[in-house]
């Protein structure tokens, strides 16, 4: 078999506008932008993205690009390594992070496709199924609107966990976060796992009055009660309360999360393949969190995650992210239904199982 090389790489950015205004404790937005990126091997094509600035597109096209062109297109970790190389001077966080991610995920779908494999089964799958908690509860929301989200992912899905976001001016109108998340117990039931989000927006002792204001809600999980920064902070809330502490999303490399776990910051370490490096460094990342005990759950970009998680032993669950899911079904053929709690990737198609709506997208075209 001749060795396969990577032909080109190309990258376009997407802004989609939200169904409706949407929030969480620390930022307001009412678009979302996607960046795409295709690695072509003659005929066969690989699909990566990211959710980020347009920006990330033009770091494909123009840092990137050039170390990853002509590589053999079954070394991926060569082609990581060279990119983390080049941005060196550049920064590897932020927008350029999310570029590497975005190759990253492009080239473990490239390789599969030519291997005619699912990208799970490539990997090396621990699962057939990934369990997922819907995701959305934005603190724009109405009350109806959140009744109706919830409805929908507990009566219409049966999803068994579900998370809210929390976190809206809670020094000034104390009383919101805790009747939202009052409401939300009310409306899942008692079987169902509740997750609250706070985006970093408390300090230390407004998330440990809040959490204990909350006791009679059952809260399960609580994602950045404080700054994902403040390590410190994190794990004295964790000694605190009953409920989970989650953080992570925000990690660009194997010594952050390290730094995460050994300060014992959380009891499930979140990762984002479209921003931590991709699917090679999710499974750097992965194993880091093994070695400390700890399990990982993956963040966003619910398609994008699915085989990495399948083939990740020491894996939780995904996010099923309102904002997300909407545009990634308005991209990409083949998404995934998660009625039941979990979704399945496809046994046979190869790659990571999905196909690009090319005529259909270019309306949100900005790059």
């Amino acid at each position: 078999m001749e060795t396969p090389t990577i032909d080109n790489l190309t990258a376009r950015a997407y802004t989609v506008p939200t169904d409706v205004p949407e929030a969480d404790g620390t930022l307001s937005w009412n678009s979302t932008t996607l960046v795409l990126v295709q690695a072509y091997s003659g005929d066969t094509v690989g699909t990566g993205w990211t959710y980020g600035p347009p920006a990330c597109a033009s770091i494909v096209s123009g840092l990137l690009s050039d170390v990853v062109r002509e590589s053999n297109a079954f070394d991926v970790g060569g082609c990581f390594d060279a990119m983390v190389k080049q941005v060196r001077n550049a920064g590897r966080q932020g927008a350029v992070g999310y570029a590497i991610s975005a190759v990253d995920v492009a080239l473990w779908d490239l390789k599969a496709r030519l291997l005619d494999l699912p990208l799970h089964r490539l990997l090396g799958a621990v699962r057939d199924d990934v369990p997922v908690y819907g995701s959305g509860g934005f603190t724009t929301y109405t009350d109806a609107q959140q009744e109706q989200q919830l409805n929908r992912w507990v009566h219409d899905q049966h999803l068994p966990r579900v998370k809210i976001k929390i976190g809206e001016d809670w020094g000034n109108e104390p009383g919101r976060d805790l009747s939202r998340m009052r409401d939300a117990r009310r409306l899942v039931g008692d079987d169902v796992e509740l997750f609250v989000d706070a985006n970093g927006a408390y300090s230390r002792k407004q998330a440990v009055r809040v959490l204990k204001a909350a006791e009679d809600v059952d809260v399960h999980w609580i994602e950045e009660p404080v700054s994902s920064d403040d390590l410190e902070g994190l794990r004295q809330i964790r000694m605190m309360t009953a409920a989970d502490v989650a953080a992570g999303e925000y990690g660009f490399d194997v010594f952050y999360f390290r730094r995460m776990c050994a300060a014992g910051a959380v009891d499930c370490l979140q990762i984002d393949a479209s921003r931590c490096g991709g699917i090679t460094n999710w499974l750097k990342s992965a194993a880091v969190a093994e070695a400390f005990g700890l399990e990982v759950s993956g963040h966003c970009s619910p398609h994008l995650h699915v085989h990495a998680a399948a083939a990740t032993s020491n894996f939780r669950h995904l996010e099923w992210f309102h904002d997300h899911v909407r545009i990634e079904e308005k991209f990409f053929d083949g998404t995934l239904d998660p009625t039941g709690g979990a979704v399945r990737p496809d046994p046979v198609a190869p790659g990571n199982g999905i196909r690009v709506k090319t005529n259909d997208i270019e309306r949100w075209r900005v790059l």
